[in-house]
């Protein structure tokens, strides 16, 4: 694969303070239906497509800059907020747990986490001060938003932040490992 060290999965920083608090890169924003992803080659947001169900992200949604999972991306994050945060922002994300799911039979984690600037938010530090609704709403939208493309996702469980920070950890190794 070939690193353009413009790119922003290349270029900025995962955050002094990561695994604990990491920068994400926020992709889509919450109440969308749009599914923006970051272009590998040009670094560029692009429109993959408009969500054949009419559900929207019930969170932000984007990457961890300088980390690499099986599915040759970077690591997914859900950041939750009072606000809806525009594509390409940069966010002090709090890591606070994580969602393992299967995506057409692959792993596919994704790290939730809180705005670390947000006051509404930023008193959480683990998934177990989430309340219930929250897990549900997330299983169901990311188990039935591809069901009319004819895919199947399926949500295995929510873990805590020690697990997430975990799995930061060794996506941050991975990366490190692809760029030798």
């Amino acid at each position: 694969m070939i690193l353009d060290p413009q790119n922003p999965w290349h270029k900025v920083p995962v955050g002094k303070d990561a695994p604990d608090i990491v920068t994400a890169i926020i992709e889509i924003p919450q109440n969308t239906r749009a599914k923006y992803e970051l272009d590998k080659t040009t670094g560029m947001l692009k429109l993959d497509r408009v969500l054949y169900s009419s559900m929207y992200y019930p969170a932000n949604y984007g990457f961890i800059p300088r980390t690499y999972c099986d599915d040759k991306d970077p690591l997914d994050i859900v950041v939750l907020s009072q606000i809806t945060v525009v594509p390409m922002c940069l966010i002090s994300a709090k890591v606070i747990g994580v969602m393992r799911m299967l995506d057409g039979g692959e792993l596919d984690d994704k790290i939730i986490a809180v705005a670390d600037n947000d006051m509404s938010v930023n008193h959480m530090n683990d998934i177990s001060e989430l309340p219930e609704h929250f897990f549900n709403e997330l299983r169901n939208f990311f188990e039935d938003y591809k069901k009319l493309e004819h895919k199947t996702v399926q949500v295995e469980q929510f873990q805590n932040a020690e697990l997430a920070r975990e799995i930061v950890t060794k996506s941050m190794e991975d990366y490190l490992e692809l760029i030798k």
